[in-house]
């Protein structure tokens, strides 16, 4: 599935080319993704004028001179593609402009477009449940104190609540509590302040690093040019079962299920 590096890296993307372009045309090739397109959607955004592209968590927004924003989710296979060759038979979205044409490719049908009018876009449902963004100001070791505080649920399941932290995934918690050291089956609550101090930055370090490196290239993902990220070349537990840790310490990275998904770490190191 995309991550937040993954759609950052995505509406960079998508901005070099369709900020303040009109729209010409809009063409929906099926009827629904995870669930329908909205109703109105051709003839909102047909004609509309494309004023900038920004994210939430892990959608991708592209707001208009309508005062309304399209919202999308690339779900577990969806990608945009910027003009495309040739025509693909899982490119559900494809939005013209006169220079461009944007093609969203989603084999799986996991991803969504929604329609919202710009200045509700905090009370949309999805939005005004969510926690800060990770590379925000807000996440500070003192925030997440405090939203941790009591919880016996592990650090990893606690990060991976939207409500906590928005838009963080499965990859980059496993890659930020192995660079802070932490064990991810530890309490949430029981994680120290010295332990917060070294994971808020190493959140927002290995995010960065991803999107400098264009994401995580995983399955199907691939930037709207085409290009492929090379952050998983980077990893240093994520999907590197058996292999030894990178910090040299006699450890083996190890794999255990942790709320239906793979969770990796270093035991000898993160505790």
């Amino acid at each position: 599935m995309p991550e937040l590096p993954e759609v950052e890296t995505t509406v960079r993307g998508l901005a070099r080319f369709m900020q303040g372009e009109r729209i010409t045309r809009v063409t929906l090739n099926r009827p629904d993704m995870r669930r329908p397109f909205p109703p109105e959607l051709v003839q909102v955004m047909t004609g509309a004028q494309i004023t900038s592209l920004s994210r939430r968590a892990k959608y991708g927004l592209i707001h208009t001179d309508r005062e309304q924003t399209l919202v999308f989710h690339l779900g577990m296979s969806g990608r945009w593609r910027i003009d495309p060759e040739e025509d693909d038979k899982h490119d559900h979205l494809v939005i013209e402009t006169a220079s461009n044409r944007f093609a969203l490719c989603d084999p799986r049908r996991f991803g969504s477009v929604d329609l919202i009018g710009t200045g509700a876009l905090n009370e949309w449902a999805p939005f005004a449940a969510l926690g800060p963004e990770p590379l925000g100001d807000q996440l500070s070791p003192a925030y997440l104190k405090a939203a941790l505080s009591g919880r016996k649920q592990a650090i990893k399941l606690c990060l991976l609540d939207q409500r906590i932290v928005a838009g963080l995934g499965n990859i980059y918690v496993c890659e930020a509590l192995w660079r802070a050291g932490i064990s991810p089956r530890k309490a949430g609550g029981r994680v120290t302040r010295p332990q917060l101090e070294r994971l808020v930055p190493a959140i927002k370090e290995v995010l960065a690093q991803s999107i400098d490196d264009g994401g995580s290239s995983l399955r199907d993902y691939a930037t709207p040019t085409g290009e492929l990220g090379y952050f998983s070349t980077r990893f240093d537990v994520y999907d590197r079962e058996g292999q030894p840790c990178r910090r040299d310490d006699g450890g083996t990275i190890k794999r255990f299920a942790q709320g239906g998904r793979s969770t990796w770490y270093c035991p000898k190191c993160q505790k």
